[in-house]
């Protein structure tokens, strides 16, 4: 069974590590915790160690002859796009009140010396450190700017099932040039993540329309991103606008692959067929990784039972949850 397959069958389940997620050892506890809960589809960081270290969490949980069921993404995004953004302290303006680190789902940023900086590798873009710094006005973001080109050709090489670029821009004609590389350097599946905060529905619909134009039919999945990484709740109103967005790529009949994210939650699949909107799948991070935070943030976490088996009852319940409505 190919990814095609369970998107067809409209039984996916993408656990999203977060594309700027770079801590390895996070991801490998994710994906073993979830890949035995029953999730299929996981979407990391665009770097070895994260995907070897995902091919890990895998070898972890399960058999060899049934590995080709579970499928491995990478995300890359264009510059200023929040998913592959990274925040940083302005040492200058912060009044080391310490609210940032408070409000980091992530944990990614820590007190050294008296003054609070990034940890890059966990930080994954979400803006919630911005959000909360209003006084001080001392978080800003950066974004490395990578050559795809250079960049992708040895991670394919790992056995990739898709490739994810993370569009949210003006920049049209910048996001379209990395969409090609891609497309040359990648035959399998491509995944475009789009979000309404830069289009509206019509310049959505004819960008997706100008990206999948040379390439064959359902060959390419639309991530219907409502609001990136706001899914830290699990209210109906937090995945509003990820099913309106999927709702306006059903709705032009474009022969995509769809699936629901940013701000999903255990409500998104049941809120979906309710309002009777069509997705092959389900890609949830920011909640998905919040609710079993407290057993995989511990260093003993894939050796102690008692740790990874609580994860796994409140991951399953997600994912059976999920499936049920899909």
């Amino acid at each position: 069974m190919g990814l095609s397959d369970i998107l067809k069958k409209k039984q996916c389940f993408k656990l999203v590590c977060g594309a700027g997620n770079e801590d390895a050892q996070e991801v490998e506890k994710l994906v073993a915790v979830y890949a035995k809960a029953g999730a299929n589809y996981f979407d990391l960081s665009a770097r070895e160690d994260v995907v070897l270290a995902a091919q890990r969490g895998l070898d972890r949980v399960i058999p060899k002859n049934k590995r080709k069921n579970y499928f491995l993404n990478v995300s890359v995004g264009i510059s200023g796009d929040p998913h592959v953004r990274k925040a940083l302290i302005i040492t200058e303006k912060c009044k080391a009140c310490g609210l940032c680190a408070k409000a980091c789902l992530q944990t990614a940023i820590a007190q050294t010396t008296g003054e609070y900086v990034v940890v890059k590798k966990r930080c994954i873009g979400c803006g919630a450190c911005e959000k909360i710094c209003t006084a001080a006005k001392a978080v800003t973001f950066v974004t490395e700017n990578v050559d795809l080109k250079v960049l992708l050709p040895p991670l394919i090489k790992f056995g990739l099932s898709s490739l994810e670029l993370h569009a949210v821009t003006d920049d049209e004609e910048g996001a379209y040039a990395q969409w090609n590389i891609m497309n040359d350097v990648f035959d399998g599946v491509l995944s475009l993540c789009l979000d309404r905060s830069h289009l509206g529905d019509k310049q959505l619909i004819a960008r997706i329309k100008r990206f999948i134009a040379d390439r064959p039919e359902f060959s390419t999945i639309i991530q219907a991103d409502g609001a990136p990484m706001s899914g830290g709740d699990d209210r109906y109103n937090t995945t509003l606008q990820a099913l309106a967005t999927a709702d306006i790529v059903q709705k032009a009949r474009l022969p995509v692959w769809v699936l629901t994210s940013g701000g999903t939650n255990s409500k998104t699949a049941r809120m979906a067929k309710m309002f009777e909107i069509t997705a092959h799948g389900v890609a949830i991070g920011s909640f998905a990784r919040k609710i079993i935070k407290t057993y995989i943030g511990r260093d003993d976490f894939l050796k102690n039972d008692r740790a990874f088996n609580g994860a796994l009852r409140i991951a399953k319940q997600l994912v059976d949850k999920t499936l049920k409505y899909l």
